[in-house]
């Protein structure tokens, strides 16, 4: 247990957002987008299960569904140190996991230069706000600020239904209610459902994963509640095509409607190399306006881009104008701009 206590304090000494422990390299961590190994030494199964097993007697979890499902998510919290986001899994015969680090206190959003124009979504009263990007991206960290806002300025009863909870919120002007899947609920649909019932004014979904339950969202947003989810999705028109495909194709005519009526804003976020250290996001942001709402109405996704980037008297932002922004203002270098550009040869004409 002291071995896995002294490699969980290094990584967040060294302000790592990740740890892995697989069977055939070392044990390692990402540090700003790169995988960098604790100790040159290999670590074979019999290690990595007495390491994985250490994880969930921190926890006091039982490794039952581990066992029996072949991978599992959990969080635990050391004392002193942080709080940890668990995925337990099986590759190649042995066990494996990825610990994500997550800080006790929320951030600053200041300090991670979440744009204020993602902030201030905490201001809005009712719809669905949706928070995209890959694994990794900061959906999480940027959906806790936001959630910190709210409690911080509004009085509200704020429920959060989260697999595993990260962040933790004390009640400041609201109250907030964090349920975790699998330990106060059975699942994502039934807890939705449920908190339909607890006089909810602010509703926090970690993920949306079937259609059952984007149309539960759908309609909580649509009753007069916020409720902010994510999506594993790059950019709001592949968010927007996602949520309709899920649909059988007999319903999605039904689906565009209620989305384009429902939807408020879309944020899709990447992290980026800050050439300072750490990494900095850029952010697509979509809100919905009278043409957007027909395109997604009379499936007309394929303009939605171009409506976007021309939207910025509307508050909106193109992923490519938020890093072209980032390089103007010098956080990012040339390089890291024209790499994660959607088209990097505009890019380089906007460069100059």
């Amino acid at each position: 247990m002291r071995e896995l206590l002294d490699i969980l304090e290094q990584v967040v000494q060294d302000h790592a957002s990740d740890l892995f422990i697989v069977a055939g390299g070392p044990v390692s961590e990402k540090r700003d987008g790169r995988i960098m190994p604790i100790s040159g030494e290999k670590v074979f199964p019999g290690e990595t299960e007495r390491l994985i097993a250490g994880l969930y007697d921190l926890a006091d979890r039982s490794m039952e569904r581990y066992r029996q499902t072949g991978d599992d998510d959990f969080s635990f919290a050391v004392s002193g140190l942080a709080r940890f986001r668990v995925n337990a899994y099986q590759q190649r015969g042995s066990l494996a996991a990825v610990v994500r680090v997550v800080a006790f206190e929320i951030p600053d959003h200041t300090a991670l230069h979440i744009p204020d124009a993602v902030m201030d979504l905490a201001d809005v009263s009712h719809g669905m706000v949706l928070v995209t990007g890959t694994a990794g991206s900061g959906k999480s960290t940027t959906q806790a600020c936001i959630i910190d806002r709210i409690n911080r300025t509004r009085q509200a009863h704020i429920i959060t239904l989260e697999d595993p909870i990260e962040y933790l919120h004390r009640d400041q002007k609201s109250i907030v209610s964090q349920r975790e899947i699998a330990i106060d609920t059975t699942d994502y649909l039934s807890a939705l459902r449920a908190c339909l019932r607890q006089a909810p004014d602010v509703i926090l979904l970690g993920e949306m994963r079937d259609h059952e339950t984007i149309r539960t969202a759908m309609t909580a947003a649509e009753t007069g509640h916020l409720l902010i989810a994510t999506l594993h999705t790059n950019g709001a028109v592949n968010t927007i095509d996602r949520i309709i495909d899920s649909f059988p194709s007999t319903q999605q005519s039904q689906i565009r409607v209620q989305l384009s009526m429902v939807l408020h804003t879309v944020v899709s976020q990447r992290l980026l190399p800050d050439k300072r250290g750490g990494m900095i996001p850029a952010c697509e942001i979509m809100h919905m306006t009278p043409a957007i709402r027909s395109m997604i109405r009379d499936c007309k996704n394929h303009q939605i881009d171009n409506a976007i980037a021309a939207g910025g008297a509307e508050g909106m932002c193109s992923m490519d104008q938020s890093i072209l922004e980032l390089y103007r203002k010098d956080f990012i270098t040339r390089e890291t701009a024209l790499d994660y550009a959607d088209n990097p040869e505009q890019m380089l004409r906007r460069m100059g």
